[in-house]
């Protein structure tokens, strides 16, 4: 898997360190995880559009999350052309890291273990990436 292409939104380290909490920045900026069951959309059900918090872009439906009782938000399709895959060997595994395609943060990771969901993927988002904006209604 490669990076599918260069990032729309482009800012310096300093600034994404002003712009997002230190946790914010660990996960997005640096590959880092939550701790499972600890995030704010784990459980939640409110209808709308899950963005990326570094640069708003939309990134996922909540017509497409799911419970999948990994710890962490999991969809089983993102919003057209808004992941970019890349390879992840780290922790001597073998996975597939998903990314922002706009601004290149790190999101969380992808498996082909979403048994039941249309598309038999689960993306597994760590909640501090996102941000919901609920359906107007």
């Amino acid at each position: 898997m490669a990076n599918q292409g260069a990032h729309r939104v482009q800012k310096t380290d300093a600034e994404w360190r002003e712009q997002l909490t230190p946790e914010e920045y660990a996960v997005l900026r640096k590959a880092g995880t939550e701790r499972a069951f600890t995030g704010e959309y784990t459980d939640t059900e409110t209808t709308g559009v899950y963005r990326c918090k570094a640069c708003q872009a939309e990134l996922f439906t909540s017509d497409t999350k799911f419970h999948s009782g990994c710890g962490w938000p999991s969809f089983y399709q993102p919003i057209s052309d808004t992941i970019e895959y890349l390879e992840d060997n780290t922790l001597g595994m073998k996975r597939v890291e998903v990314r922002c395609a706009s601004c290149g943060s790190h999101l969380g990771h992808v498996f082909p273990d979403g048994y039941g969901t249309p598309t038999g993927d689960r993306y597994c988002i760590n909640s501090i990436a996102l941000t919901l904006e609920p359906k107007q209604a």
